[in-house]
């Protein structure tokens, strides 16, 4: 993160791989301590909001890494990492990651499967923000005739607007798969699956998402507005993927 913030200083205007390779190595760790904290469970480490927020970090970091592969795409890293870091100190509050209790009743491959198309869903909305990020910050350079979106290896904003959209397409099929395998998993008695608070909320985020492409579509000259949506819903997904996580009987029977 805080070499990040030198890339910002300097306009973009030197590609180098730095930020890459710190965020591959940051993976590295992140993978390492997951595969070791689900070892010792014997069983996905997704079961209370440290465990899940972990994962987002890693679905992110993961997409990340994919994208970056791509040279004018590197800097997206540098908008990513301030995010990153973030959620990341935010997970290592105490509170999130309380004495292990009564285990969640899902088990077995689907469960695995719904954990991590949802986790990856949510990179590719947290990627799609960043792209967005990177289009706003590119049109007001070029609105007002700044010099540094002239120097600036940044991609045009024809292809951030891309990138953000084919994200969020991306995210949103993950999401869907998600779901319904999700719905799918052995659950308590009594307790509807389309109900759970979680399961809510999902649907909520999934229409909002769709929304967003379909108005993308239909009003493709509204590329400002899209790129601010796509903020605007990952904003509202992180402000309030705890919370409904905490109410969800399904994820804390």
């Amino acid at each position: 993160m805080i070499y990040s913030v030198f890339l910002w200083r300097k306009g973009f205007r030197k590609d180098d791989h730095v930020n890459y390779l710190l965020l591959l190595a940051a993976f590295g760790l992140h993978t390492i301590a997951m595969f070791q904290r689900g070892f010792s469970l014997n069983q996905c480490p997704v079961n209370n909001l440290y465990e899940a927020t972990t994962f987002l970090l890693w679905a992110l970091v993961v997409a990340y890494l994919v994208i970056g592969l791509l040279p004018r795409l590197k800097f997206l890293g540098a908008f990513a990492s301030p995010v990153l870091f973030a959620i990341g100190v935010f997970a290592l509050m105490p509170a999130l990651d309380p004495p292990r209790g009564p285990q969640p009743e899902f088990s077995g491959a689907l469960t695995s499967l719904h954990a991590a198309t949802i986790s990856l869903a949510y990179g590719a909305f947290g990627l799609g923000a960043v792209a967005a990020g990177m289009f706003l910050t590119q049109q007001h350079d070029l609105k007002f005739h700044k010099l540094r979106a002239v120097l600036s290896l940044l991609p045009p904003i024809q292809r951030l607007e891309i990138v953000a959209s084919r994200l969020v397409l991306a995210g949103l099929v993950l999401f869907t798969i998600g779901l319904e395998a999700g719905g799918h998993l052995p659950r308590p008695e009594g307790v509807s699956y389309w109900q759970d608070s979680k399961v809510v909320w999902s649907i909520l985020m999934w229409l909002v998402y769709l929304a967003l492409l379909v108005l993308h579509r239909v009003f493709p000259q509204s590329s400002r507005r899209f790129a601010s949506g796509v903020i605007g819903a990952f904003a509202f997904l992180l402000l309030t993927f705890w919370g409904t996580n905490l109410l969800s009987t399904l994820h804390h029977p």
